[in-house]
């Protein structure tokens, strides 16, 4: 269940390995630190690494958290109950503490009708009334009569679930102030009060390997960010107020929490950082790619001590044969339809008036691609469309041989300057480059700029 009162550590949408494992290392961390409520989630689905990764290590993955946007689950009171046989003075005495209201539910759970200040009003004018005939009508005998002909019957009900901004209009023009929250069957789960869904909480919300808002989960302008950790390059969108903010230059995000972890002289469990681990081998391609710095290998080493020890999942694995798997579970085109791959790590940019998205998928031998090209080229012109894009690009990274290839959905005039020679195939040679962040990206960007 999302809480407003949790803090939520979380990564760019379409995660891959280091963004789910800074998450879940970080929000380890601040829980242990700072004795904080803290929370990892992951904005969307797992690619096949990270799962491979979290069943090694037999690691649950973080919570699934879609959008910022605050639900009806957050501002529901659970109000005490009664039946509708049950007399009038039951729910009077409910109302009397909630402030005039209460819930008649019937005995399956689901709601019958809401005891309010109007439906009150109601009640009594139709008993009592300025008739001369209902002048000695006592109060002890309208106290006795069922609630249920006291209950506004036609109050809207919303799921727990359900977004408040998708049904903000609805409240409004109802001539209510309180409505019904239940659950996915029906049943009663609290009361919401029109003024609470005009100012729900915010979450509060810690970005992770990322910062640019095209890549974060989604309504984040709903929620309070209070903090990012990151590596890329700057594109962070406006806060209301101070936040912490690192970018740094180091290969992965993993590296900074490894750090902020022996700053606060602690130690992650095993299997914590055996994920950690592997967020940073994945990012640099086992410490060879052009982002690794001299802190990437000292965050290594430090991860590596706390992670191969006796008895732990990876007990008895180096470096590189942890890295060599790793690789190895995220590789390939065949066991993913072409859809999948060029939407499962894929960022999206704007840049010279065009906005376009960079997709990566990793291959062991360049040779698949061949078989492949043609489907993963549909994909990524169904994947441009569907986004509203300028075009869209796909590297495909040989993680053995460190190269990678380049197809593109259009082939526009500004990238006629970019430096890869085109093949008889129609894709892009880019001999060395591996790293979209600081390899290709910067290349693209300069391309467009002009």
């Amino acid at each position: 269940m999302i809480k407003s009162t949790d803090t939520y550590v979380i990564g760019h949408i379409n995660p891959d390995t280091d963004a789910i494992a800074s998450a879940m290392g970080y929000a380890w961390l601040l829980r242990e630190r700072d004795n904080a409520s803290v929370i990892a989630a992951r904005a969307g689905h797992l690619n096949p690494q990270t799962t491979w990764v979290l069943e090694q290590l037999e690691m649950e993955p973080p919570q699934y958290l879609p959008d910022a946007s605050p639900r009806f689950a957050e501002i529901a009171h659970r109000y005490d109950t009664a039946t509708p046989d049950a007399p009038l003075r039951d729910v009077w005495a409910i109302a009397s503490i909630t402030g005039g209201v209460a819930p008649v539910v019937n005995p399956d759970g689901t709601p019958y009708g809401l005891i309010t200040v109007i439906s009150l009003f109601n009640f009594l004018k139709e008993k009592v009334g300025a008739h001369t005939r209902n002048e000695e009508t006592r109060i002890k005998d309208i106290m006795d009569i069922p609630c249920a002909e006291a209950c506004d019957t036609a109050v809207p009900q919303f799921q727990a679930k359900t977004r408040i901004r998708d049904v903000l209009s609805r409240i409004l023009y109802e001539e209510r102030s309180e409505f019904w929250v239940v659950d996915e069957d029906g049943r009663y789960q609290g009361v919401c009060r029109q003024r609470d869904a005009l100012n729900p909480p915010r979450l509060n919300i810690i970005m992770v390997d990322h910062n640019e808002p095209a890549q974060a989960l989604g309504a984040l302008n709903e929620a309070n960010l209070i903090e990012i950790l990151d590596h890329h390059r700057l594109g962070n969108p406006p806060t209301n107020a101070p936040i912490r903010f690192t970018v740094d230059i180091v290969g992965s995000t993993c590296t900074l929490v490894c750090e902020h972890i022996a700053e606060a002289g602690l130690s992650a469990p095993p299997p914590l950082a055996g994920l950690l681990l592997a967020g940073l081998l994945s990012d640099t391609l086992i410490l060879t790619s052009p982002t690794t710095t001299p802190r990437d290998h000292k965050a290594a080493e430090r991860l590596r001590r706390w992670a191969f020890v006796g008895g732990a999942p990876l007990a008895g694995e180096t470096v590189q044969s942890f890295g060599e798997k790793l690789l190895q579970a995220g590789a390939g085109l065949s066991s993913r339809t072409p859809d999948e791959i060029v939407s499962a790590d894929v960022k999206l940019y704007e840049a010279g008036g065009l906005k376009f998205g960079v997709g990566q998928v990793e291959v062991t031998s360049l040779n698949e691609l061949a078989e492949h090209q043609q489907a993963l080229m549909q994909g990524l012109i169904h994947l441009r469309d569907s986004k509203g894009l300028d075009f869209m690009v796909l590297m495909v990274t040989d993680v053995v041989r460190k190269t990678s290839r380049l197809l593109l959905t259009d082939r526009l005039p500004q990238l006629d300057q970019l430096p890869y020679p085109p093949l008889e195939d129609g894709t892009l040679r880019a001999e060395g480059v591996v790293s979209r962040k600081k390899q290709l990206l910067p290349t693209i960007l300069g391309a467009l700029s002009g």
